[in-house]
């Protein structure tokens, strides 16, 4: 097997990228993390999340235009933003055994190559961008800012999980924008909401690499927490149900929405008791498992709206 088709460490072995598409687009569709759809998901679901509750609040049914519109632009600007921090990162890349493989280190696609990829991304997400109303427009050009800063928080921060949080959780914002045209109180406790989480499960992504982070200077929550990792993710998870159990007290929320952070909750909760800090792959497992956590969630919220709105 050549390297441009080796799977990477945390990829599915079957996944439809090394199994089925063409070598030459391989490094570039890796790139944009597309065999690894975990992140879109996790990118996705604040969108999700606060896009229902925005039309439970206004007795609206779920607008499914919206909800489509948003797995575009998030599988477009997670893309965008992988792309960008592997063109950041490919020397500290080449030095963690689960990045160096990664198509940039491995020598795959050049700096130039990848700049060129990345344009078009942000093309394709500009595209999806403007079929929204001009506050979402102005919220979504606002966050390139922090996901431009992300990349070197990791050389500079103990907790640089907390800038990825702000800039994965800023559909929690955008959401609820795209149904109300302003920013209220039930969109900003999602947003805190989801930032904690993301605190939360990043830190159990970061537990894979917490020996060679060690080694190159990397910073992570992981590493901040140390003996401490369960507490600090438990306490992550548990505010972060709070402040979700705060958003729909505030947006008027029905009992389908409050049995689905139930399950969020316990989901989370079941998490926490499983994780052991010394597996790498059940952090992984665990990790890729709150797109589960956060489908239930939604899956409540959606069914309150729809049933409010019936």
């Amino acid at each position: 097997m050549t390297r441009a088709d080796q799977p990477l460490p945390d990829a599915r072995p079957d996944n439809w990228v090394d199994r089925h598409a063409p070598v030459q687009w391989r490094p570039y569709l890796r790139l944009a993390r597309i065999e690894r759809p975990i992140g879109s998901w996790l990118l996705l679901l604040p969108c999700w999340w606060s896009s229902a509750l925005a039309s439970g609040a206004f007795g609206l049914y779920p607008d499914v235009w919206h909800l489509m519109l948003f797995i575009v632009g998030t599988v477009a600007m997670r893309g965008a933003g992988t792309t960008y921090n592997d063109i950041v990162d490919r020397d500290l890349d080449a030095q963690v055994a689960r990045s160096r493989h990664r198509p940039l280190p491995a020598g795959q696609v050049s700096a130039k190559q990848a700049l060129l990829f990345l344009i078009g991304l942000c093309l394709l997400g500009l595209c999806v961008l403007l079929q929204f109303n001009r506050p979402t427009i102005i919220l979504g050009f606002s966050s390139l800012i922090i996901v431009a800063a992300y990349p070197f928080m990791k050389r500079i921060m103990p907790i640089p999980q907390l800038v990825l949080g702000l800039a994965f959780a800023w559909g929690g914002l955008v959401g609820w924008s795209a149904i109300a045209g302003s920013v209220d109180t039930p969109a900003i406790l999602t947003y805190a909401a989801a930032i904690l989480w993301t605190i939360g499960y990043d830190t159990i992504y970061a537990l894979q690499d917490i020996e060679d982070d060690a080694i190159v200077g990397i910073k992570s929550s992981a590493r901040l927490f140390g003996a401490r990792v369960r507490q600090g993710i438990a306490a992550c998870y548990a505010a972060a149900a709070v402040l979700v159990f705060g958003a729909l007290i505030s947006a008027g929320a029905g009992l389908a929405a409050y049995v689905g952070l139930a399950l969020f909750a316990a989901h989370l909760a079941w998490q926490v008791k499983s994780l052991d800090p010394a597996n790498g792959d059940l952090a992984l497992t665990l990790f890729k498992s709150n797109r589960d956590a956060g489908l239930l969630l939604f899956a409540g919220i959606a069914a309150d709206a729809i049933l409010r709105a019936g």
